[in-house]
């Protein structure tokens, strides 16, 4: 039996993937192979390098609740004239998540990780999805990670590359493809329709991919569930923090490894795939307050 972890992306929400982790690691479920996404890029080259064990995944999550969004995003006023302007090709400088990436990475290569690791990305020209499985590391998880407008495109081996969620975010095809019967789904991103409108043109481009994101990931495990044992943690519901925002990252990991623990507990992988959870929903906001996702299925309007 060969067992995938998919991790998806979702901007900041990626640190709801370190307490699903967290859970599964727990209870001794372990990946033979990774496949990753966007945000889920860069939690699933962490773990190729570094494995799961509890004190691995603690420091992950010590990243992701130290991260601003200056580190990922940051802000430079002339930057941002100058690409409304056309003189550039993004709104931010990939330098901070560089820096990020090059500071955890323990190999150069992709094929020298402990566990397969596998990084979906977009080709900017044609759309197609480009699975990099070999290679320089650093560049495919930036490359993987990179919103298009937001960061610059990463060029590789004559390819210009973009976030890998544009084409494929779930990957289910590839990790089918690469013969895996068990696959487990950390989906970052979310379902829950926001209460107000992003306020900013980053929070805005962020919040437009991850709704792509959920989508897409719905479609995919409808197509692919009778190729193999699809298992999907439930994403965070209700959730109401824009994939822009990091400050909330200890609350979305201790709520993501809890809620992960109890779907395990009560049988959750041998369930057919939340649906529910999964397609796009509004919560009537007069009843959000003091909920969790055990809830969730009964204020979903």
């Amino acid at each position: 039996m060969t067992v995938a972890f998919v991790l998806s992306g979702g901007g900041s929400l990626g640190a709801v993937q370190v307490g699903m982790l967290q859970a599964l690691a727990e209870r001794d479920v372990r990946p033979d192979l990774l496949i990753g996404t966007s945000a889920g890029a860069i939690n699933a080259a962490y773990v190729a390098g570094h494995g799961t064990g509890r004190e691995t995944l603690e420091t992950l999550a010590d990243t992701w609740r130290g991260l601003r969004r200056q580190d990922v995003f940051p802000f430079d006023p002339l930057r941002h004239v100058l690409a409304l302007a056309g003189s550039r090709d993004s709104l931010c400088s990939n330098r901070g998540l560089r820096r990020l990436i090059d500071a955890y990475l323990p190999y150069r290569n992709l094929e020298e990780a402990a566990i397969p690791v596998h990084i979906v990305t977009t080709n900017l020209l044609s759309g197609e999805e480009v699975l990099l499985s070999t290679g320089d590391a650093a560049s495919a998880v930036l490359a993987s990670a990179t919103i298009p407008g937001v960061l610059p495109a990463v060029e590789r081996e004559g390819l210009t590359l973009v976030d890998g969620g544009v084409a494929d975010n779930a990957a289910l095809s590839q990790a089918v493809a690469l013969g895996a019967d068990e696959i487990y789904v950390l989906p970052a991103g979310f379902a829950c329709a926001l209460q107000r409108p992003p306020t900013s043109a980053l929070a805005a481009a962020v919040q437009a991919l991850t709704l792509l994101i959920e989508q897409r990931l719905v479609m995919d495990v409808a197509q692919f569930a009778g190729n193999a044992q699809i298992k999907v943690l439930p994403p965070l519901c209700p959730l109401a923090v824009s994939s822009a925002d990091f400050s909330h990252a200890a609350e979305l990991i201790q709520r993501a490894h809890d809620a992960t623990g109890r779907w395990i507990d009560s049988g959750g992988p041998s369930l057919p795939a939340p649906q529910r959870f999964l397609s796009l929903h509004h919560h009537r906001p007069d009843t959000t307050a003091g909920i969790d996702e055990h809830d969730c299925a009964e204020l979903v309007a």
